[in-house]
């Protein structure tokens, strides 16, 4: 990891904490939860927020009118719109994004929940994500969101990402593998 990324990472990870000790204590975790997918489809869906948040010449008090102005659009928590005020003053806003990611396995992590990055060659069905996750609560003892992404260089079979450990299916990592051990008798 660069050392930007861990600075960044580590500035996140404590917003994210304060964040999260304060809703739970004052009883809004539901109401956060919403606020960071929100913010989530915000940033996804505005390259102006993100021009916003990543601009060195935008001034603290710039940032943090165009932040206000959006939580209050965005109808977001007190404890959110204060948080995101706050990083406006400091110029810690180009942390937002490590800030959802770490706020998402705070909440996870209350819930007894785990997400499993799956990539699978084509689309799934709700079904098969069903039956997915059932076989990861299964062997996990969690709880499992799925977060699917499609990558047809697959060509058939899944990979699976739960924490620390992986486990690949996709055909094109049996041909690799095939393609590697005929290299070592020839």
């Amino acid at each position: 990891m660069s050392e930007p990324v861990s600075i960044s990472t580590g500035i996140a990870q404590r917003y994210a904490t304060a964040i999260f000790d304060l809703a739970k204590e004052g009883k809004e975790l539901k109401a956060v939860e919403a606020d960071v997918a929100a913010l989530d489809t915000a940033l996804a869906d505005s390259s102006d927020l993100v021009d916003l948040i990543n601009s060195p010449v935008v001034t603290r008090d710039e940032q943090a009118a165009v932040i206000a102005a959006v939580a209050k659009k965005m109808k977001l928590s007190s404890t959110v719109a204060n948080a995101l005020s706050l990083m406006a003053q400091k110029r810690r806003l180009f942390v937002l994004p490590q800030l959802l990611d770490a706020m998402r396995a705070l909440i996870a992590e209350d819930k007894g929940e785990i997400t499993a990055e799956v990539t699978a060659a084509k689309a799934m069905t709700k079904a098969q994500q069903d039956k997915l996750a059932k076989a990861l609560k299964a062997s996990t003892g969690k709880d499992v969101k799925i977060n699917l992404a499609v990558d047809e260089a697959l060509i058939g079979g899944l990979v699976v990402k739960v924490g620390s450990q992986m486990i690949d299916t996709s055909v094109k990592a049996k041909l690799d593998a095939l393609q590697n051990s005929m290299k070592e008798v020839g």
